[in-house]
């Protein structure tokens, strides 16, 4: 009796992919890309709508706000006050850099212009808002906002002075994008 062998086939040790391997990588290949394609519409949806993206930030002409004058804007449909501060006001400010504080910060960390503050007008204590914008209400001992429903006093840079606030006024986030135009978000 003879024994007769079959033609040695390349394998792993030959140096060569057989059919087999190829047919796995392939079929592998197929299976990631079909996942990914299936997974996309839920990630995507994910993503906040475009409603939302429009509230996200809002774009303010100061322009024609003039030195002294406080204007209210909404962001993410919270008030935003705006001051543009005069030389007397900045350099109060300052000076009360040094004042006890109840949350200290000192003027510069709040403002990126000496001459504008931006701050959320939302009190700290329980989320009322804060009188001082307008020119015949009251802003309180130290020029800024006061807060009537509980006595909360805040001083010409949105710091916390007086009363039951626990924190300064928060300052958003915003960036100068010109000399007239200032982007809150």
């Amino acid at each position: 009796m003879s024994v007769v062998s079959e033609p040695s086939r390349p394998g792993p040790q030959g140096g060569g992919e057989t059919r087999r391997d190829f047919l796995y990588f392939a079929t592998g290949a197929v299976a990631v890309v079909g996942a990914a394609a299936a997974a996309w519409p839920f990630i995507d949806s994910l993503n906040p709508s475009a409603d939302v993206l429009a509230f996200a930030t809002a774009d303010v002409d100061i322009g024609p706000v003039e030195i002294g004058q406080r204007i209210t804007v909404t962001w993410r449909g919270r008030p935003v006050f705006i001051l543009r501060r005069t030389a007397e006001e900045i350099a109060r400010a300052k000076a009360d850099d040094a004042a006890d504080l109840i949350d200290p910060e000192p003027d510069g960390a709040r403002v990126q212009k000496d001459e504008w503050l931006v701050v959320v007008g939302i009190c700290t204590h329980l989320g009322c808002i804060p009188q001082g914008q307008k020119p015949l209400d009251p802003r309180g001992t130290h020029g800024g906002w006061f807060c009537t429903c509980h006595g909360s006093v805040y001083d010409i840079s949105g710091r916390v002075r007086r009363g039951p606030a626990p924190r300064n006024l928060v300052v958003p986030p915003y960036a100068f994008l010109d000399e007239t135009m200032v982007r809150i978000g």
